[in-house]
């Protein structure tokens, strides 16, 4: 059992990834940002302007915007809308509720305008396990979202609108095999609500923030970093998402990756805000933040924002 995280080093960046603001209108168990209604924490407007900026000098491939609910952020649309002439893939980390609080419920329309790639969080196809695990009603929310994409066109491979779902375990396990679990899905959510989508990416549970406290309560947080490191898989750590990725928190500064973002986790070397990145011209070549929680990107069949690594 490996039980120090090997170095990796950055390379090129092809991801932009922002976290514009905690506010959510979820509070889910495993959720690793600790977001809830009751964050106030959001990008500045200054901080929001920067970005087209930096896609265009750096020729960034993909923004990926999370939360919280990126949505709720007022300069959320202002930001899309601003990137119509750049050749950037953008993508919501979309929890699908948010259409259906008060005066977002014309979203899904602006989504599907702008060709916004939905990335969506369904962590299973069955009622009861999603309502535990990001409260009740959740699930019925959810499928009736997926059901307005769809019918805008989203999941439809003709059309080039992208819907894609996100399984996170409700259990401390490893997730399944993703192309078994996306057949499951597809099958399963067809038949029963006659919806469809693109991709199921399965996810990781990261043991940080809100996910750890409730493993130590439960008395599994050292079992599960157990389970992690026996199932180590040296073959993820040339895809590891943070080698192409830089990860921007709401006050604009700049980790390697998102969970490292979490728990103010970082190294001495690269830019460390917008502005550096702005005023500066800067080789990725330097070495990632590593620790322990790591681990979680290497078991098994690895994990990222975008499913398994291998």
């Amino acid at each position: 059992m490996k039980e120090k995280f090997p170095s990796i080093y950055k390379e090129p960046i092809e991801t932009l990834q922002i976290n514009i603001g905690y506010k959510c209108n979820q509070a889910c168990k495993h959720c690793h940002v600790n977001s809830s209604p009751l964050r106030t924490e959001k990008m500045s407007n200054e901080m929001i302007s920067l970005i087209p900026k930096i896609i265009e000098k750096y020729k960034i491939k993909t923004l990926d915007i999370t939360g919280g609910a990126p949505e709720l952020h007022p300069e959320f649309k202002n930001l899309i809308t601003s990137l119509s002439t750049k050749k950037v893939d953008i993508i919501d980390r979309c929890n699908l509720t948010i259409f259906f609080e008060e005066g977002y419920e014309d979203l899904p329309q602006f989504l599907a305008k702008n060709k916004v790639i939905v990335t969506a969080s369904l962590p299973c196809y069955e009622k009861n396990n999603v309502d535990f695990q990001r409260g009740f009603g959740v699930f019925e929310k959810s499928i009736n979202a997926i059901k307005i994409l769809n019918d805008l066109g989203y999941g439809k491979k003709e059309n080039g609108l992208q819907l894609n779902l996100v399984y996170n375990p409700v259990s401390p396990i490893l997730p399944p095999s993703q192309e078994i679990l996306e057949k499951d899905y597809k099958e399963i959510l067809f038949e029963k609500f006659n919806i469809v989508f693109n991709n199921l990416y399965t996810i990781t549970n990261m043991p940080i923030n809100r996910y750890e406290e409730f493993l130590r309560r439960e008395g599994k947080l050292n079992t599960y970093y157990k389970l992690l490191k026996e199932n180590f898989n040296e073959k993820n750590l040339e895809n590891l998402m943070c080698k192409k990725t830089i990860s921007v928190n709401w006050l604009g500064e700049i980790y390697d990756c998102d969970f490292n973002q979490q728990i103010n986790f970082r190294e001495n070397k690269g830019p460390k805000t917008l502005f550096d990145l702005l005023d500066e011209s800067f080789t990725f070549d330097y070495g990632v933040a590593v620790k322990e929680h790591c681990f979680a990107c290497t078991a098994g069949a690895g994990s990222s924002c975008g499913g398994t690594l291998s």
